[in-house]
């Protein structure tokens, strides 16, 4: 099964609002784009991946992920994160209804597409299924078979909320990178000790790690 992607990105200036506590404001949004590039990156790499669609009204983040080979669609008005994921999926599936769509954070620097296409493989056996964070209160990913809704509901403890919609929870070891999404500086650090991207690596050397 070969899936399209979705990825939300709030525009930048808004953009890893936590973070700022463990790397300073200066940073923070420059992050956040390196996230959203490494995560592009690698998921544009995975085999089982036919297309990246990021959802983002943010015009830098527009055109340094679409010269990586996503393809950028715009945010629609006053819908959240789940809105602009479901706005994704649809737009996902206008050239064929019967696409798999999975929704992936945007803020895994780690990401390897080898652990990508394990989830997505396993995520494949079931109509919907999901992939908590490193915490276990949240979710990085969240796919819908051909034919299925998506039924997004991120934000927060959305692992709970998934779980009771009916969605498969997907319990795979050695996809560390996966679930390691980052919000906060501690969260910076474990991705770094994983191996995060180049764009990642750049911008973060010299602010968390001694």
């Amino acid at each position: 099964m070969i899936w399209s992607l979705v990825v939300p990105l709030k525009p930048l200036s808004r953009a890893k609002s936590r973070l700022a506590t463990g790397v300073g404001g200066a940073l923070r949004a420059g992050l956040a784009l390196a996230f959203a590039q490494d995560t592009v990156t690698a998921a544009v790499r995975c085999p089982a991946v036919r297309e990246v669609l990021v959802v983002t009204d943010d015009p830098l983040a527009r055109a340094e992920l679409s010269a990586l080979g996503a393809r950028v669609v715009a945010d629609p008005p006053g819908t959240g994160l789940n809105g602009a994921l479901e706005h994704g999926a649809r737009c996902a599936r206008e050239a064929g209804p019967n696409t798999p769509v999975a929704a992936l954070n945007a803020d895994l620097p780690a990401l390897r597409p080898t652990e990508l296409g394990r989830v997505l493989s396993t995520a494949a056996r079931f109509p919907r299924a999901f992939l908590a964070d490193a915490d276990g209160l949240g979710t990085t990913l969240l796919s819908a078979a051909p034919g299925r809704e998506l039924g997004a509901a991120f934000g927060g403890a959305s692992r709970a909320r998934h779980l009771a919609s009916g969605a498969v929870e997907i319990l795979l070891t050695g996809v560390d990178s996966v679930r390691r999404d980052v919000d906060t500086g501690e969260d910076l650090r474990a991705a770094l000790a994983l191996g995060v991207g180049p764009r990642t690596a750049a911008l973060a050397s010299g602010t968390l790690i001694p």
